[in-house]
């Protein structure tokens, strides 16, 4: 999820926490502000009734009359019980009902006075008045209808405001962070542009001390200073590898000389020889490092042609040939292949040639019969190339540290290299995309298995 995103969102549930319980407070203040009000209402109600049994003189026979004119004054759909002392009841305001109570909310109003009730349905306010001297329960029930209308209408209007801010805050949060973080998007895409081979590209800044503009200075400066490293070091890759191939290219030429002396020892003409091979490993390991600093990832492949694996094959045994006259290649095309295979792929001729320059190397000295054999298959998306020699294999703990630098396994004792040809391999195939698996699927048989992607 990317920082605007998550921004916003943090942004919208935040503002719906707060704004959701903001919202139940005013819920639960407004009905409680309807209950104490709905209770006033029948405390006033209960004053007047007890105003008038004080007054009336025949109570039970002006009490219907009273009733009838005052019944919707105060409350709505509004029922009283009146009992006297021995809790008898000697008026209902209900006609033509079977009147029922609870006997126990008489007893209880022995002890506290005044009882109101508002999870019954309706609600009920009882009380004990002492008036002229006798005792009087008086029940009064009644529905908040016009309370309760109102509460589900503030319910309503609550959650359809829950949802219309919560929506309308989850898009200006969008909308606002992809406008305040735009100079760091815009940031982003420059630095993914930079690469090795466009250091001294500058970050443009905007003329403010926010954090986004102090960043892209920070960049900037960052990139000068990694661009003078990799300058330097470069310069010296390119400047150390020219100068030893010239001393090397002299050093062959006097050995090839020396060897057609005839006038040496066997024994010197295999050390002769020995040592044109060392010379010969030794410029083909420069020439593959210098050809490595000209490229990387992100440049190679605008300099990608049409190449031919076959070919690149056949051009790198004639070079290793020169120098082990005794290597044989059994050079073999799938039967499996599609109609139109071309065993074309896009890459670097030269930097390919490497590679199979050292796979075929490696056959030649550590096979036990200096013999290399090829398969090529081709597939609609890959072609597989299998380079398979026998000898002696490379164990199990070795394998997963086979294609990192310096790394010689133990069938190269006594056996002269650097240790760097199949870490060459292996970043060579990384910038054309391809890969390379080791196995030993017969004992005394190595085999290495290209992948290209087409």
């Amino acid at each position: 999820m990317s920082l605007k995103r998550k921004i916003a969102l943090t942004l919208s549930v935040s503002f719906s926490l707060l704004f959701g319980v903001v919202l139940i407070i005013i819920y639960i203040s407004f009905n409680d502000f309807r209950r104490e009000e709905f209770k006033e209402r029948f405390v006033r109600r209960l004053g007047f009734t007890t105003n008038f049994i004080s007054k009336s003189k025949n109570f039970e026979q002006e009490a219907p009359i009273f009733f009838n004119e005052n019944s919707d004054n105060f409350l709505l759909n509004e029922t009283i019980l009146i009992f006297n002392g021995e809790k008898e009841l000697i008026y209902s305001t209900i006609k033509d009902q079977k009147v029922t109570w609870d006997k126990n909310l008489l007893a209880e109003l022995d002890q506290k006075k005044d009882i109101y009730t508002e999870e019954s349905i309706p609600e009920v306010y009882a009380s004990l008045k002492k008036i002229n001297g006798e005792n009087y329960y008086i029940l009064t029930s009644a529905y908040d209808t016009n309370g309760k209308s109102k509460l589900e209408y503030l319910k309503y209007l609550l959650i359809t405001a829950f949802i219309t801010c919560t929506l309308l805050i989850g898009f200006f949060s969008y909308y606002f962070m992809g406008k305040f973080l735009q100079p760091l998007e815009d940031l982003n895409k420059e630095i993914s542009e930079v690469t090795a081979h466009k250091l001294t590209t500058q970050i443009p800044v905007e003329q403010s001390n926010d954090e986004i503009s102090i960043l892209a200075q920070s960049f900037n400066t960052m990139i000068v200073r990694l661009n003078d490293v990799f300058q330097s070091q470069k310069d010296f890759t390119a400047s150390a590898s020219h100068e030893i191939r010239t001393p090397i290219t002299r050093m062959a030429f006097q050995l090839e000389n020396l060897i057609k002396f005839g006038e040496h020892s066997p024994q010197t003409v295999s050390s002769l020889k020995q040592m044109l091979k060392d010379v010969y490993q030794l410029s083909d390991l420069t020439n593959s490092l210098m050809l490595l600093t000209k490229f990387d990832k992100e440049n190679i492949q605008s300099i990608y042609e049409e190449v031919r694996i076959d070919e690149v094959i056949f051009e790198s045994f004639e070079t290793v040939k020169k120098s082990y006259s005794e290597l044989k290649m059994d050079f073999l095309i799938s039967e499996n292949n599609e109609e139109n295979a071309f065993l074309t792929i896009n890459g670097v001729s030269s930097l390919l040639t490497i590679v199979f320059i050292n796979l075929l190397k490696n056959a030649a000295v550590y096979s036990d019969n200096a013999e290399a054999k090829i398969l090529i298959t081709e597939t609609d998306n890959q072609i597989f190339v299998q380079v398979n020699s026998e000898g002696k294999t490379i164990s199990k703990e070795e394998q997963p540290k086979l294609f990192e630098a310096f790394m010689r396994g133990n069938n190269s004792q006594n056996i002269s290299g650097s240790g760097l040809g199949l870490r060459i391999v292996k970043r060579i195939l990384e910038y054309h995309g391809a890969d390379i698996i080791y196995t030993s699927p017969l004992d005394n048989q190595n085999e290495f298995t290209i992948v290209f992607n087409k």
